[in-house]
Order: structure tokens, then C-alpha cells, then sequence
């Protein structure tokens, strides 16, 4: 069955805070904005002309910063219903073994985000073709912008780091992709987590299991009640 996740120190239920207060705004301002441009867009014949590409972005973000979020309270969903035929102990070596698939999966995820957002970031790509055999040396394309994205004056001090000086028209790509390395590297520690948690006996798996028995218990009450 599965679990509701409870932090057990001060800095877990820090953390647990930020992360579900993060993706609580990022879907807010994904919701304010998208409905900001359809008034403007049937009520004044205008819009948001960066809106797209800003919900865009956000979306990503929401994806990737939720995918390691759903491993630590274990909220992805699978199949489990060749994995509950199996005694207790073979259970938990194929959690093990899934375990280690998807921390294999995440350094792969996290090469590959990282070669991809290094260059625009002014960084150094990895060498090698499936796992990191050092750094090479990366043409730098700090500059490229984003399309649409206007560029905020409070983040001007970024341009002598990142733009030799110049000034940035648009947002620069770097800060919107910089998501696809930090959230495989949150997903990659999420793994190892997880794994780590497997082999302590501290949960059963990294999927939801029953989780439509689950739906039924939380409502069963409901048919009881005069």
C-alpha cells in the first residue's frame, strides 16, 4: 500500500516546504498568466506576447522539478501486478534491481542535461559518450536569448559574467535551461535516496502500489455517513 510522506527532521520538513511551495507557484503563475492572456486575447483583441514561451518554460520546470518530488513521496505510478506475486524478500531484490535501473537512468539523464545546458551557461561539457570522462573545452554561447522572454533589470548584473559586458535583449537562455541539470541532479539524489531507503526496509518500492484501493478506502467513509 502506499504511503503519505511525513519529513521527519526540521531541515526535511524545510525542504518538503520549499519544494510543494515551489511547485505551488510555478503552477499558479502557469494558471494567472495563461488566463491573463485569454481576457486580453476575447476581451481586448491583445495579449501577453511572451506569455507562451514563459508558461512554456514553466511548464518544464514543473515537470522536472516534480518528477524528483513524486520519487520522494513515492506518487509515480506503476504496474505491480506481476511484482505482488512474488514472497516479500523477491519483492524487495526487484525493487533493488529498479532501484539501480533508475539511478543508472538519472546519471545518464544527468550527463546529458548537463552537456546540453554547459554551453549555455558559459561551461564545459563532459567527454564522453555515455558517461563523464572529463571536461572538454565547450564554445561559449552565454549569449544566445530566449525568444520572447523580456530581460529583467534586476538580473542586469549577470551580463559582465555571462555576456563579456554586453546587454542582454531577452532573457538569456541559460536561466530557464539551467532546470534540466538541477532537476536530474534532484532526480539522481531522489534515486539514491529512495534505493538507500529500499535497503533500510524504510519503503516497499518506488511506484504507488493499489493505488485505486487506496482512492476507495479515503472514500469509503462516505457511505457510511447518515
Amino acid at each position: 500500500m502506499s504511503t503519505k510522506y511525513v519529513p521527519r527532521t526540521a531541515l526535511g520538513r524545510v525542504v518538503n516546504t520549499f519544494e510543494e511551495s515551489a511547485i505551488a507557484v510555478i503552477l499558479g503563475l502557469m494558471t494567472l498568466l495563461t488566463f491573463a492572456n485569454v481576457v486580453l486575447r476575447y476581451g481586448f483583441n491583445s495579449s501577453i506576447f511572451w506569455g507562451f514561451e514563459f508558461t512554456l518554460s514553466l511548464f518544464a520546470w514543473l515537470v522536472l522539478f516534480g518528477m524528483s518530488y513524486a520519487v520522494k513521496v513515492t506518487a509515480h505510478l506503476g504496474v505491480d501486478a506481476v511484482i505482488v506475486m512474488f514472497p516479500g524478500k523477491t519483492r524487495r531484490i526487484l525493487a533493488l534491481v529498479a532501484a539501480a535501473l533508475c539511478i543508472l537512468y538519472a546519471v545518464l539523464l544527468m550527463k546529458g542535461a548537463w552537456d546540453y545546458w554547459a554551453p549555455f551557461g558559459g561551461f564545459q561539457q563532459t567527454g564522453g559518450r555515455w558517461f563523464p570522462e572529463g571536461f572538454i573545452k565547450t564554445r561559449d554561447q552565454g549569449w544566445y536569448e530566449t525568444e520572447t522572454i523580456p530581460m529583467p533589470d534586476w538580473l542586469r548584473f549577470i551580463e559582465g559574467t555571462f555576456n563579456a559586458g554586453e546587454a542582454y535583449g531577452k532573457l538569456p537562455r541559460f536561466i530557464p535551461y539551467f532546470m534540466l541539470p538541477f532537476g536530474s541532479a534532484l532526480l539522481l539524489f531522489r534515486f539514491v535516496q529512495a534505493g538507500w531507503g529500499i535497503v533500510t526496509g524504510e519503503r516497499e518500492g518506488l511506484i504507488v502500489s493499489h493505488e485505486a484501493e487506496d482512492a476507495i478506502e479515503d472514500v469509503r467513509h462516505m457511505n457510511y455517513e447518515e
